[in-house]
């Protein structure tokens, strides 16, 4: 491993924007771990790397917090230190107007958006702060910064939650070396949609981002020198409005 290459966890790279992250980190030579719910998705897609580092996956739901702390155990283990945590577990759920949604719903939104970017931050810090260096990447989502009905009340309000939670570790930890940048996506072509009730198109989804957009965006953050400190990028479709 180059002494410019780092190690990575990303937690919810089993699909979507997450397994776009880890691919693109791992073919430019970074060392990639990633977790998730679903070992068998994580398993694909450290099947699907072809870079000179396998990624090595571990299935864990990080809104537990027990298993977030032994996730960040195993990351260490596995990459010998966690330079960056990339945070991209993400759920919605059908029901999201405040008329009609399952409060059940509403706690598992906020524990896998917003609590399991906590747990895994939590667990991670120490490390980070012993040797004054550290990247923290969480993907929230336009959301998270402009609520509105399409995302829904929780899925919003656990995008608010995560965005306030880098915000205030970035300010907190600066003194430590350790930055934090929230990444805010528009509408992006992951399974997440299929959580709308109405279909999405084939045609919409051919026009809003795809995950390796996002990807790219993420790539151009790690590599930044530690003295570059991105707090906040949003990252859209063209064709989406941002208001």
């Amino acid at each position: 491993m180059s002494s410019a290459a780092k190690t990575v966890l990303v937690v919810g790279g089993g699909t979507g924007i997450g397994e776009a992250c880890a691919l693109a980190l791992a073919q430019a030579g970074h060392r990639v771990a990633i977790a998730g719910r679903r070992e068998e998705k994580l398993k694909e897609v450290a099947a699907r790397q072809n870079s000179p580092f396998p990624i090595l996956y571990k299935g864990a739901d990080a809104a537990d917090r027990a298993q977030a702390n032994d996730l960040i155990q195993w990351g260490t283990q596995q990459l010998g230190q966690i330079d960056i945590l990339i945070n991209c577990a993400g759920i919605n759920t059908a029901r999201r107007m405040m008329a009609d949604i399952d409060p059940a719903d509403w706690d598992r939104v906020m524990q896998v958006n917003a609590t399991s970017a906590f747990n895994t931050i939590h667990a991670v810090l120490p490390q980070m702060r012993e040797r004054k260096d550290g990247l923290i990447i969480n993907i929230s989502s336009i959301s998270g910064i402009r609520a509105n009905m399409l995302g829904g009340v929780a899925y919003c309000a656990s995008k608010f939650a995560m965005a306030a939670l880098g915000t205030c570790v970035g300010m907190e930890e600066r003194p430590n070396g350790i930055r934090v940048t929230n990444v805010y996506p528009g509408e992006v072509e992951t399974p997440i949609l299929e959580a709308r009730l109405k279909p999405v198109s084939a045609e919409h989804r051919a026009k809003i981002l795809q995950p390796e957009d996002v990807a790219a965006l993420v790539l151009t953050v790690v590599q930044l020198p530690p003295r570059a400190h991105v707090p906040e990028l949003v990252i859209k479709p063209t064709v989406q409005e941002f208001c």
